[in-house]
């Protein structure tokens, strides 16, 4: 894994810029359709980790703020009689798609404006539907035999950033994604498990723990994107208006 030349932390090869310190890689991030390179080696949840948290360390403050913004919300819906519940689905999964975009804008080298946690409702409906869709094919495999289930909740785990990042439709994105997770599956899973472990932590700090911990994990998923997929959209000033349309055909 390459380092920084003027920090020397180490570089996710999808990243173009240090996530620690903003010092331009040495090599530009890849375009290309997803790598099969992770299909038969371990994955480097560590760094997953690391580069996750020095992402949240670029601006701890927007990170919690937003979340407490997407908490509250959340909360005020509950009281709304009869929509109250499918108001707060509605929105949630465009809400905490900001945590990736920002993310992935760091990773970049850009510099982010805290309204850019807000840009994931202009993909509303496919969020929406990948949400919609994916849990309740997730959840039928639950009911009938668990693992399915399993298997589909870790295969998805980056449909909602495809969406995002490549312009995908619900159904392209939760391919894509479970296709590219499957080789890999159970280095994913164990993936996942740590970061449930880690929330599960700051929710036993009386809960304050997980100002902190969602985040992070957050910040993880978007490096880890990284690492297997390669950003492919611009997060740049007019993001998400600058995607160029050949990059979105998903890969094989």
């Amino acid at each position: 894994m390459p380092h920084c030349a003027k920090c020397g932390h180490e570089i996710l090869e999808a990243a173009s810029f240090c996530p620690a310190c903003g010092h331009p890689a040495s090599q530009p991030p890849s375009e290309s359709a997803p790598s099969n390179k992770r299909a038969t080696a371990s994955l480097p949840l560590g760094e997953y980790l690391k580069t996750g948290w020095e992402l949240f360390k670029r601006y701890p403050g927007w990170y919690v703020g937003f979340f407490l913004i997407y908490v509250g919300l959340q909360a005020v819906l509950r009281f709304v009689p009869w929509i109250g519940a499918a108001a707060g689905f509605a929105v949630g999964p465009a809400l905490l798609m900001g945590n990736f975009i920002v993310s992935a804008k760091l990773l970049q080298g850009h510099t982010p404006k805290f309204s850019d946690f807000f840009l994931g409702f202009r993909f509303f409906i496919p969020l929406l539907l990948t949400a919609l869709v994916g849990g309740v094919l997730a959840g039928i495999g639950l009911l009938l035999l668990v693992i399915p289930g399993v298997y589909l909740l870790v295969g998805y785990l980056f449909a909602s950033s495809l969406v995002v990042d490549r312009r995908l439709d619900f159904w392209a994105a939760l391919e894509l994604s479970r296709r590219t997770v499957q080789p890999m599956w159970f280095g994913m899973f164990a993936f996942v498990l740590l970061l449930m472990l880690i929330n599960l932590g700051g929710f036993l700090l009386l809960g304050l723990g997980l100002l902190v911990s969602v985040p992070l994990t957050a910040c993880a998923i978007t490096a880890a994107y990284a690492d297997l997929f390669g950003l492919q959209s611009d997060y740049s000033e007019d993001f998400p208006d600058n995607f160029p349309s050949e990059a979105g055909t998903p890969g094989a």
